[in-house]
């Protein structure tokens, strides 16, 4: 009885440190989100070209993530709602890495709008990237919490992003009807606020997921558009 205590002690701890090191790599890839922006605002190249150097350290936590929960799975044999934290857990990483991916297209797109001498400043892309940010961090609160609350907090957030991206979407096109000889800064413009909404796409993923973990229930909070 004694060693099984033990065991379940040992197992609850392991469980715990999975959750830091999600909760680590989820803010590492915010904090990247949040420089690639703010390197795309002000067409600083040397802040974009520090967040690529980032992509290698998300890389590497997906990867220890992924190996401590097949080891969790396969050494444990977990049931139940330990079952479904580590699956979870899983899917979490794949979305986090994605976005780890994404500010390092928002940071090369600083970089090719800066070399064909565009302007940023023609939309307000912090906006956006905010309500993006704010989504990723919801989503992983919810996954320390356990909090449908605010689940359903970032999925409301879902169609902000949406909006936010129409109406840039027609102020980059007013702009290339205006100004022609910017059509090709313009377009990598175009391209940013598609990664930053798939940005909200990702936080999402992971609002689903933390539903299903609290719910035990797999279902489609969003629908496909």
């Amino acid at each position: 009885m004694e060693s099984q205590s033990a065991h379940r002690i040992a197992f609850a701890t392991e469980i715990q440190q999975l959750e830091h090191d999600l909760l680590d790599m989820g803010s590492r890839a915010e904090s990247m989100i949040a420089q690639s922006i703010d390197a795309l605002a002000n067409l600083d190249p040397v802040r974009a070209h520090a967040v690529m150097k980032r992509d290698d350290e998300i890389d590497q936590r997906e990867h220890a993530i992924e190996n401590m929960c097949l080891r969790l799975l396969a050494l444990q044999q977990p049931a139940g709602s330990d079952f479904r934290t580590i699956g979870t857990a899983l899917k979490m990483i794949t979305d986090i890495e994605r976005i780890g991916d994404l500010a390092v297209d928002i940071a090369r797109v600083c970089l090719k709008v800066e070399k064909e001498m565009g302007e940023s400043s023609i939309i307000d892309l912090p906006k956006m990237g905010f309500t993006a940010r704010a989504m990723l961090r919801e989503s992983l609160e919810a996954f320390v919490r356990r909090d449908m609350g605010l689940v359903e907090k970032v999925i409301d957030k879902d169609d902000e992003v949406d909006q936010m991206y129409r109406e840039l979407r027609g102020q980059i096109h007013d702009h290339m009807r205006a100004r022609p000889d910017m059509v090709v800064a313009d377009s990598w413009l175009l391209l940013a606020i598609h990664h930053v909404e798939r940005v909200a796409d990702h936080a999402v993923n992971i609002a689903e997921r933390v539903a299903y973990l609290i719910t035990g229930k797999l279902v489609k909070l969003v629908p496909d558009d």
